[in-house]
């Protein structure tokens, strides 16, 4: 389902401008599309932008454009300020609503591992996905559930229960999560031995390069 957003439509300025419109609060944009027919100059609340990149920075949305109606486009470009990570501009694309398209989707992982209640560290290797399908049947995320998860065991893509319509390109036996043995804390007698055998496998693989040197 489409996410409402506004927009108002705007001319294009100098970059005067357009500081003086981020300072105000609004950032500049365009939005481009076939049945366009040429790219239009557009103009969203920082606010509201912002709110979207934290929830939803993939989803359709439903661009409501005074003078143009509402049309369906995804975000599909950022520019920022290097330092302050400041919006400066956004684009949008139109989107056909009967052809596939390529998103990401966001990766929610629930359930109470076995394995974290073993006294094991859960890792998430992936925090989104990337996917295939028609605009309007976009998940909000793909849950990832990790309850039967074992200390040493991964869940791949491959094990994705994705919804209906939705399909990746993902090696499927890419990691998506891991569980991590806990860290075990050695006793004195047990780091004194594993600092020995250190020691010694340094000593052997120091006297095994003097051996290949001289071997030339």
């Amino acid at each position: 389902m489409a996410i409402p957003f506004q927009a108002e439509a705007r001319t294009t300025g100098t970059q005067g401008d357009l500081r003086k419109l981020r300072q105000s609060g609004i950032i500049p944009g365009v939005v481009y599309g076939t049945k366009l027919g040429k790219p239009m100059t557009v103009s969203v609340s920082e606010k509201e932008l912002l709110a979207l990149l934290r929830s939803h920075p993939h989803a359709l949305l439903e661009l409501d454009i005074p003078g143009a109606g509402k049309q369906p486009v995804m975000l599909t470009g950022v520019q920022r300020e290097p330092l302050s990570r400041a919006v400066l501009h956004i684009d949008f694309h139109q989107v056909n609503m009967n052809e596939s398209i390529k998103t990401s989707v966001r990766l929610d992982m629930v359930g109470d591992a076995e394995g974290v209640r073993e006294g094991g560290i859960l890792q998430a290797m992936l925090h989104e996905l990337e996917i295939h399908c028609l605009p309007n049947q976009i998940p909000d995320a793909i849950e990832v559930d990790v309850a039967q998860l074992g200390i040493g065991e991964n869940l791949l893509i491959g094990d994705l229960r994705l919804p209906s319509g939705v399909t990746t390109r993902v090696d499927a036996e890419q990691v998506v999560v891991t569980i991590l043995a806990p860290q075990k804390e050695l006793s004195e007698e047990e780091a004194a031995e594993a600092a020995e055998e250190t020691e010694e496998a340094a000593q052997r693989s120091h006297e095994a390069k003097m051996s290949v040197h001289t071997s030339e």
